[in-house]
């Protein structure tokens, strides 16, 4: 698997007229040799030339934790006393067009520039995303599992296994993080919590606020589930329950926004454009007079990391292509009342979109 990416990325590296790849921390670095750097202050980089083994350069007090793999890199340890980027410079003799990471800490951006002034520096995301946003076989089971994971928790919330009445948000949230460790996932990325108005902040932080009868709890919540070749893929949902029976008005509102959902999920068919996907829900919630409380973006892509490319908004007009995988979460948000969003994880197929979330998408109550 491994191999298979470092191959592929060095032939996009030669389409794209770039002679070396630099990679520290964030989601590049186990993708592509299932190693996942600290954020220190000491620098990690995977330097991936446009042939031949890549090199990681690592603190040595950091060795351990690498998984050596030396059919697939090299690894270059330096010392306290040692200075990385003269390291990081030497691997890039010769290089002129570098690409560097997203992710990398401007601080050695900035150091490595001063050391090479002459190098043309751009991002690497362009070439690195080509590759991660398009799924293989394997890693749509992952993510499948992932969502099942997620899945069975939601079911629980639904039916009422998970109490809300009566807890505040934050314990809520401490019991989804706790289940969704349970059911399989090694860390939790997220739980968000939010009970009546507070629903109406799309990433509002859960608190002490006490859960009552006849309310809106919003809950979205995910995770990142590891193989045993280290790396690990995310789950993402959001399901939202109303504690009692809800005014018509709310019935309603939700109905327009589980219609928009569903008129998205089928429009993600091979070669849409991804601002499609965001219109045709968008103009469903502008219709029904919601238009301006629908204030982000339809979805992103996920896997390595919980939020990656594609991105599916306006002004996004590159074609979605089967192994894409992206949530579609359409909102609706008023101020000081109260806000629901819908959100499934779906992959796109030859044979048409392919939701891996499937638990109930009706207005849970009780």
């Amino acid at each position: 698997m491994f191999l298979e990416r470092i191959s592929k990325v060095q032939n996009l590296m030669r389409s794209h007229n770039i002679d070396a790849l630099l990679l520290s921390t964030g989601a590049d670095l186990p993708y592509f040799i299932g190693y996942e750097a600290m954020p220190l202050e000491r620098l990690t980089m995977l330097v991936i030339r446009d042939e031949g083994h890549p090199m990681l350069v690592i603190p040595q007090l950091e060795r351990a934790r690498v998984i050596e793999r030396p059919t697939i890199f090299d690894i270059c340890e330096w010392g306290e006393t040692e200075d990385p980027i003269e390291i990081v410079a030497k691997a890039l003799t010769g290089s002129v067009r570098v690409a560097i990471g997203d992710t990398t800490w401007t601080r050695f951006t900035i150091e490595l520039l001063k050391r090479m002034p002459n190098i043309d520096l751009s991002r690497a995301n362009p070439i690195t995303s080509q590759l991660r946003s398009i799924k293989s076989a394997e890693e749509l089971d992952r993510l499948q599992l992932a969502a099942n994971a997620v899945d069975k928790i939601a079911h629980r919330l639904q039916n009422g296994q998970i109490e809300l009445i009566g807890k505040t948000e934050k314990q809520v949230s401490e019991e989804l993080g706790r289940q969704i460790i349970e059911e399989g996932h090694n860390k939790v990325n997220f739980a968000i919590v939010a009970a009546g108005e507070n629903a109406a902040s799309p990433h509002h932080e859960a608190g002490d606020r006490l859960i009552q009868k006849s309310e809106i709890v919003l809950c979205d919540f995910g995770g990142t589930m590891y193989g045993d070749d280290g790396v690990g893929y995310c789950s993402d949902l959001t399901r939202c329950v109303w504690t009692g029976n809800p005014p018509q008005e709310f019935v309603e509102m939700y109905g327009v926004l589980q219609e928009a959902q569903s008129k998205q999920v089928q429009e993600a068919t091979h070669g849409t454009p991804a601002q499609q996907i965001d219109r045709v829900g968008r103009k469903i919630i502008s219709a029904a007079g919601y238009g301006d409380f629908f204030v982000h973006r339809t979805g992103h892509g996920i896997g390595v990391e919980a939020h990656e490319e594609p991105y599916i908004v306006e002004g996004n007009t590159d074609p979605i292509q089967s192994g894409n995988v992206f949530s579609i979460e359409p909102g609706i948000y008023i101020p000081d009342k109260w806000g629901i969003r819908l959100e499934d994880i779906v992959a796109v197929t030859k044979s048409g979109p392919l939701p891996l979330n499937t638990v109930n998408h009706d207005l849970a109550t009780y």
